[in-house]
């Protein structure tokens, strides 16, 4: 998985727009983040998860996904390691972290 593809599957999501925080693109719904590109570092992403969620993509793959450091990955930010990641895993993650984050009304489109 690369970077790219990254941002493909968050911009196929309804009403996602691209921003950036911090200098890091961030991928938005709603005016909410719930996913950015490049952190920690150009290698890595990051989705937004319920702590159950995280804990579950934590235990299926440990090489690709991992609780952000602090209060941020105590609260579900979850880095993916791309170079590690498939396609349908970060689909399956970055999708729980838009429904998660999305208003309702759209939330309920996908």
């Amino acid at each position: 998985m690369t970077a790219n593809d990254f941002r493909q599957i968050a911009l196929s999501l309804p009403d996602t727009s691209e921003s950036a925080h911090m200098d890091h693109p961030d991928f938005r719904v709603g005016g909410k983040i719930f996913a950015t590109l490049g952190y920690p570092d150009a290698g890595w992403g990051m989705v937004k998860l319920l702590s159950v969620d995280q804990q579950l993509v934590v235990t299926a793959a440990p090489d690709v996904f991992v609780p952000a450091k602090g209060a941020w990955g105590r609260l579900g930010a979850t880095c993916v390691h791309l170079q590690k990641a498939t396609k349908r895993s970060v689909r399956d993650a970055m999708t729980a972290a838009w429904r998660n984050t999305a208003p309702k009304r759209i939330a309920n489109r996908v």
